[in-house]
């Protein structure tokens, strides 16, 4: 097992972590760094990368990939996102939405579960009450259960 060496919380990571935190959805590093340039006027970009990545690597946050964009989670415990196709907004999935998604796998497959993803997709609401319809792309959703097919 490889051992993690504890690094000292500097001020930049200790500001970054909690604006992290203050977030109710999960920012990419550019949107972080606008709300830690709040409270440190002189903070560079590359230096919110570089700590975002420091604070990953310790184990402090998640990192999420996002159709190429890097996003950041503060929560550790095991949890389900939603992604907004319209505007790309990552949000947490309400535990009782799923529940029951992980119970009983190896009743279902004589496979060894060793770990899964899960990606819920659709519009949230602030794209959803701008009025207009939201187009999606149908190479969007190649890769997604259609859930109003669900329905015929």
């Amino acid at each position: 097992m490889i051992s993690r060496t504890q690094r000292r919380m500097t001020n930049q990571r200790l500001i970054i972590l909690e604006e992290l935190w203050n977030m109710k959805t999960h920012p990419t590093a550019d949107e972080l760094y606008a709300a830690v340039r709040q409270r440190m006027p002189r903070i560079s970009l590359g230096t919110v990368y570089r700590n975002l990545q420091t604070l990953a690597v310790d184990g402090k946050i998640r990192m999420l990939k996002d159709s190429g964009r890097m996003r950041f989670d503060s929560s550790l415990h095991d949890h389900y996102h939603v992604r907004c196709l319209s505007c790309g907004r990552v949000d947490d999935m309400p535990e009782s939405a799923v529940k029951g998604l992980r119970e009983n796998m190896s009743e279902k497959t004589d496979y060894r579960i060793v770990g899964f993803r899960v990606e819920f997709v659709g519009i949230c609401p602030d794209c959803g009450n701008l009025g207009k319809e939201v187009a999606i792309e149908e190479e969007t959703l190649n890769d997604f259960k259609i859930l109003e097919d669900d329905t015929e």
